[in-house]
C-alpha cells in the first residue's frame, strides 16, 4: 500500500461538474467543493466512475 492509499480521500466537484479526488483532511482548492463521498482512493475513483457518466463540462451540456 502506498502512502496515497493509506489515507481517506474526498470526491470533489467544480462548477463545471468535473470530478476529482482530494485528501479528505484538507480543504479543496479554490473552485472545488466536496461532493459528499469520502473513503480510500480506490473507492473514490470507483464512485466517480459510477456518477460522472457525461464527461462534457456542464456549460457544454447546458448549451
Amino acid at each position: 500500500m502506498t502512502d496515497e492509499e493509506s489515507f481517506d480521500h474526498a470526491v470533489v466537484v467544480n462548477d463545471e461538474e468535473r470530478h476529482s479526488i482530494w485528501p479528505a483532511d484538507r480543504e479543496p482548492p479554490a473552485g472545488w467543493r466536496r461532493e459528499g463521498f469520502t473513503g480510500p482512493k480506490a473507492a473514490c475513483l470507483a464512485h466517480i466512475e459510477r456518477v460522472w457518466t457525461d464527461m462534457r463540462p456542464k456549460s457544454l451540456r447546458d448549451g
